[in-house]
């Protein structure tokens, strides 16, 4: 009877890093499907919550302590999956991470702090969050610790880097100050006023088109294919969100201003 011979050294780890991988992409890929086919849903379908908050989906909980709930986790997985990875981390690396970080962590703290309290979040909505928030946080955290080509300090002369990260700090920019209007007209008892100044003047949701350039640009800096599913599932969610706010103004002004678009300058 033949003796079984003993596996080549390192043999074992690397089946076992060819299949994680192999699981990997397999998710990443059905990721980007679901995106595309929940599109047309999301056109159809009002999630009701923020100004369009009711008891359709059942119970439901205060707005900031859903907030934090939803956006800490993705901090968590994120940093979890980013620290666990045997890849080698360069200044790049930490770069791409603290500009995904900077976003969460203002997401996770500040903006619900500065939200009026109310309870008319679903607590579906929360779950869905959770689980969209551990899901990216895998593929753009695994990416990042354990998959990501290594690149020297090269990469921030990149135009890709260069382009992303001017992309990143002007969307975000834009994000946080209209978010922060609109905060303003709420905790002022004007929520039911017309927003003007900025691009406001172009769109109802200059918030949610910062938010889209914003990780459009981290896709850039990045350059992956776990950032790309991102920026990609980011358009999925906001546009027709933004759709749904426009919508919601024309109903609420009747001299709402008819050029004023929904998310993108003359165009959408």
């Amino acid at each position: 009877m033949a003796v079984p011979r003993e596996p080549p050294s390192g043999a074992g780890t690397a089946r076992d890093t060819t299949m994680t991988e192999q699981s990997y992409f397999t998710l990443l890929h059905l990721w980007i499907a679901a995106a595309i086919l929940l599109f047309p849903v999301l056109l159809r379908v009002t999630v009701p919550y923020g100004r369009h908050a009711s008891r359709t989906w059942g119970p439901v909980m205060g707005n900031r302590r859903g907030w934090f709930l939803m956006e800490s986790v993705a901090v968590i997985a994120f940093s979890w999956f980013l620290l666990a990875g045997p890849g080698p981390r360069t200044a790049v690396t930490w770069v791409v991470a603290g500009a995904f970080l900077l976003h969460y962590l203002n997401r996770t703290v500040v903006f619900p702090l500065q939200m009026r309290p109310r309870r008319n979040l679903p607590v579906l909505v929360v779950l869905f969050g959770m689980g969209f928030n551990v899901v990216n946080g895998y593929l753009n955290g695994h990416w990042l610790g354990a998959m990501a080509p290594p690149r020297g300090p090269e990469w921030f002369g990149d135009w890709r880097f260069l382009t992303g990260a001017a992309l990143f700090a002007g969307g975000m920019a834009l994000n946080v100050a209209s978010d922060r209007k609109l905060l303003r007209l709420r905790r002022a008892g004007n929520s039911h006023t017309i927003p003007r100044g900025g691009l406001f003047e172009l769109v109802s949701s200059p918030n949610l088109l910062g938010e889209m350039v914003e990780w459009c640009g981290w896709a850039l800096m990045g350059w992956s294919p776990a950032a790309a599913s991102f920026a990609l599932w980011t358009v999925v969610n906001l546009v027709p969100r933004a759709l749904d706010h426009h919508r919601w103004y024309h109903r609420r002004f009747p001299d709402y201003p008819p050029e004023r678009k929904a998310v993108i300058p003359w165009l959408l």
